[in-house]
C-alpha cells in the first residue's frame, strides 16, 4: 500500500447535488449540513468534465454570516477563482435550499461577495431573482474611463468595438451584433475580456435586437467561455439596452439554453430576472 493511501481511503465522501439554469450547469453543495473544506484544486476537479463531476461553475451553500439573511452563497468558476455573482445559479440556488428542506421560505435572502440578494420561489421550478440595482459608474465596475456613458470605445483586436458596460455585482460588457449566430464570439470575447480597461476582466455579451421586447444573446464569461445561459449577462444586456433607448422595460431573453423573463424600471431599480432551475442528479464524491 502507498504511504498516504490509507488515509485518502478513509476521507469521507461529499455529497453533491447536479443542477442547470437553462443548460448553465452546477456542482451545488451543501455546507450547511455537511462540513468539508474545498479548496480551489478541488473546484477545478469538480469542474472537470472529463475527471470530475462537470460544471460551468461549483455553488456553495453555506450558513450566514449576517443575521439578516438566510444563506450565505458562494460561487467559484471551474478554474477554481471565486467570483461575484450569477443569476442562473441563483435560481437554482433558491431551489436547491427548498429540495433539501433547509428552508420553507418562499422568499429568500442571501449573502453573496456583491451583496445581499432576494430569490423568490414561484412554482416548483420557477424562481424570480432580485439582482438589485446595476452599477453604471464605471470606477465601481470597474472599467478605466473618465466618464460614465451608454456606450463606449476600445480598440481590440484590431478594431474599434463599441459596447456598454456596467455590474450586475459582476462586471459586463454588452456588444450590438446583427446575428449571435455569426458574432465572433470566440475571438472578441477573450480578446475584450482580457483587456487592461477591466482590471477584473469582465463578462462579454453578444446581443442581437429581435424587437424592443425580445433578444438573442451569447455570454463569454470568466474563467469559464461561452456558455448555454448567463443570468447576469442577460440582465445586464437588457439594462444596456434600455440605457441605449432601443429596449422596453419587461424583454424576453433567449439564450442558447432556453427563455429568460428580464425587467427593469430604470435610474435606481432592481433588476429582476425570472426563469427555470433544474435538479439533475445527486450524488457523492471522493475528493
Amino acid at each position: 500500500m502507498k504511504p498516504g493511501s490509507a488515509r485518502r481511503g478513509r476521507r469521507r465522501p461529499l455529497r453533491f447535488t447536479k443542477m442547470h439554469g437553462l443548460g448553465n450547469d452546477f456542482v451545488v453543495i451543501d455546507l450547511v449540513s455537511q462540513h468539508f473544506h474545498l479548496d480551489s484544486r478541488m473546484i477545478r476537479r469538480l469542474a472537470d468534465r472529463r475527471f470530475g463531476i462537470g460544471c460551468d461553475q461549483v455553488l456553495l451553500v453555506e450558513p450566514p454570516r449576517d443575521p439578516d439573511v438566510d444563506f450565505r452563497y458562494r460561487i467559484f468558476n471551474g478554474d477554481g477563482q471565486e467570483v461575484e455573482q450569477c443569476g442562473n445559479g441563483a435560481r437554482c440556488f433558491a431551489r436547491f435550499v427548498r429540495h433539501k428542506r433547509l428552508t420553507d421560505k418562499d422568499l429568500i435572502r442571501v449573502e453573496t461577495r456583491a451583496g445581499h440578494i432576494e430569490l423568490a420561489m414561484q412554482g416548483r421550478n420557477l424562481v424570480r431573482v432580485d439582482m438589485g440595482a446595476p452599477v453604471l459608474d464605471p470606477e465601481l465596475i470597474p472599467f478605466a474611463s473618465n466618464e460614465q456613458r451608454a456606450v463606449y470605445t476600445l480598440e481590440v483586436d484590431g478594431r474599434q468595438l463599441e459596447f456598454g458596460a456596467l455590474s450586475m455585482g459582476n462586471p459586463h460588457a454588452v456588444i450590438l451584433v446583427d446575428d449571435v449566430e455569426q458574432a465572433d464570439v470566440e475571438t472578441l470575447g477573450p480578446a475584450l475580456q482580457g483587456h487592461p480597461s477591466f482590471p477584473r476582466q469582465v463578462n462579454v455579451g453578444f446581443m442581437q435586437l429581435i424587437d424592443r421586447q425580445h433578444v438573442r444573446l451569447r455570454v463569454y464569461e470568466r474563467g469559464v467561455g461561452e456558455t448555454l445561459a448567463c443570468g447576469s449577462g442577460a440582465c445586464a444586456a437588457i439594462v444596456s439596452g434600455i440605457l441605449r433607448g432601443l429596449l422596453e422595460q419587461r424583454v424576453e431573453v433567449s439564450v442558447r439554453g432556453g427563455k429568460l423573463q428580464i425587467e427593469w424600471a430604470g435610474g435606481d431599480a432592481h433588476v429582476l430576472m425570472t426563469g427555470p432551475a433544474t435538479i439533475v442528479f445527486e450524488g457523492q464524491i471522493r475528493l
